[in-house]
């Protein structure tokens, strides 16, 4: 594999005094208008003063080098008030150390069992206490994107900035210290079939050991590694020369341009792909080798993500550099040649560079974007009458929750299958802090998301004993 080209990463903060400068101009621009946009430190402030009231339980783990990818692994022990869990990261350098590929241990605080005068007590610069670094990977290449395999999440697929997907056993990969001039680790398999390069679009089957990439070369190659899990499982020894073992099903090609993102559907035979063509593209396994299904314009600018309902196999999300997301139905994609959406979601200010739905309510999904949020949505609240308050401002249809404890673009986020409602999202705050991102591991608070009938049930009886207490002498 040839050497690859670090992108550049990490810019400095600018001096205070031209920090300065740009703000004073800003504020001339803004002279003679009214409304001022409060900055992002403002927002971040206002939102740490309400954590204690919308979170269950919230932490933060400052990252040194950026993180383009995270991802829940397998649960490894089930205690009285937390569980232990894998997660995958990468870790994006400028160079001086090699990329990464990190696996952490994970302690996930139970469901009200978090004091809430402690959740915001945590500083920004620091660690956090629930976030152990447990093996690190040297990656060849920066890690543009990590996918578990759903049987076995073990076994992980990295893309970089090659043709290649790489295939790692997470727990018999040996641990590596990252150092300037170190080698790479091996990879457990090495899977080609690309022409040009596959930097992003990357997917693993729900039900069956397929590898699913798009690339460049606008096409898309489906893999099986069954061979390969097989004979790690029988004789670790024939397994360990990379490039046996993974077996190509499927390679279809007029696809989109710079397939950004692929996702399977429930089967093991139809997926669909996005790119920068802003074209939603359908796939069969089973018929031919070019798209079932193309949709024009699906949005009104790239597409940088897809997720398939894991409940509802006929709603897809898509989202985009248009700064909505979009859901479609697939029994009814297009009226004339052109994308038709069931439901426009505009709540975000700036791309949306990932959707995925809730793997435990099957209307709930959640949205990152570089406006620095990740919003909670369900589409079952679009088109219900919410009495509101006079003076609070209304929020965008289905919108029911807004995570806004990141500075800067939210690069990616992977609900929790193992503890419903538990989010690990990620922001690469260059642009902010001048380097690194901050990873955090949140829930928002039941009394959000449950029944109202049942939340005003709770709290009455809440109401009943704080009176209670009020009139102890």
């Amino acid at each position: 594999m040839e050497p690859q080209v670090v992108k550049k990463r990490g810019r400095k903060p600018k001096p205070k005094d031209e920090k300065d400068q740009q703000q004073q101009s800003a504020g001339k621009m803004k002279e003679g208008k009214k409304i001022q946009q409060p900055s992002v430190d403002e927002k971040y402030t206002q939102w740490k003063s309400l954590v204690p009231v919308l979170y269950d339980w919230l932490a933060n783990h400052n990252l040194v080098w950026p993180s383009l990818s995270c991802r829940w692994g397998p649960q490894l022990e089930q205690a009285t008030y937390k569980n232990r869990q894998r997660l995958y990261l990468s870790e994006q350098t400028d160079g001086s150390v090699p990329n990464t590929l990190v696996i952490a241990n994970c302690e996930v605080v139970k469901p009200r069992v978090a004091a809430a005068e402690h959740i915001s007590q945590f500083n920004e610069e620091a660690r956090s206490p629930f976030v152990k670094k447990y093996k690190t990977i040297i990656h060849p290449g920066e890690v543009n994107r990590i996918r578990e395999l759903p049987q076995n999440s073990r076994i992980v697929a990295t893309h970089t900035d090659s043709p290649d997907v790489l295939i790692w056993d997470v727990e018999a990969q040996p641990n590596r210290h990252a150092v300037l001039g170190a080698t790479n680790s091996r990879p457990d398999l090495i899977l080609t079939g690309h022409q040009d390069n596959a930097e992003f679009a990357l997917a693993m089957c729900p039900t069956e050991p397929f590898v699913l990439s798009g690339g460049k070369d606008k096409s898309v190659v489906l893999w099986s590694i069954q061979d390969h899990i097989t004979a790690s499982a029988t004789d670790p020894a024939t397994a360990k020369s990379p490039g046996s073992g993974g077996s190509i099903i499927k390679k279809a090609g007029n696809g989109n341009d710079k397939l950004l993102t692929v996702l399977w559907d429930q089967s093991a035979q139809e997926f669909c792909s996005v790119g920068d063509d802003s074209c939603l593209i359908l796939w069969d396994a089973r018929v031919g080798s070019s798209p079932a299904v193309k949709v024009e314009k699906a949005h009104n600018a790239d597409l940088h993500c897809v997720d398939w309902n894991p409940h509802d196999d006929n709603l897809i999300l898509t989202g985009s550099a248009d700064n909505s997301v979009r859901m479609f139905d697939r029994r009814n994609l297009t009226s004339n040649g052109v994308g038709t959406p069931v439901h426009k979601f505009e709540g975000h200010k700036a791309a949306v560079l990932c959707v995925q739905w809730s793997p435990d309510k099957s209307s709930v999904f959640g949205s990152s974007a570089e406006d620095g949020l990740l919003n909670i949505w369900d589409y079952e609240k679009v088109g219900k009458k919410v009495e509101r308050p006079t003076r609070a401002p209304s929020s965008p249809a289905g919108l029911f929750f807004q995570h806004a404890g990141h500075r800067d673009k939210v690069v990616d986020f992977h609900w929790n299958a193992f503890d419903p409602w538990t989010i690990v999202s990620v922001s690469d705050d260059c642009d902010t802090t001048g380097g690194g991102g901050t990873l955090q591991i949140w829930r928002m608070s039941d009394l959000i998301y449950r029944p109202e009938d049942e939340v005003l049930a709770e709290l009455e009886k809440f109401k009943s004993h704080v009176i209670a207490c009020a009139s102890k002498p």
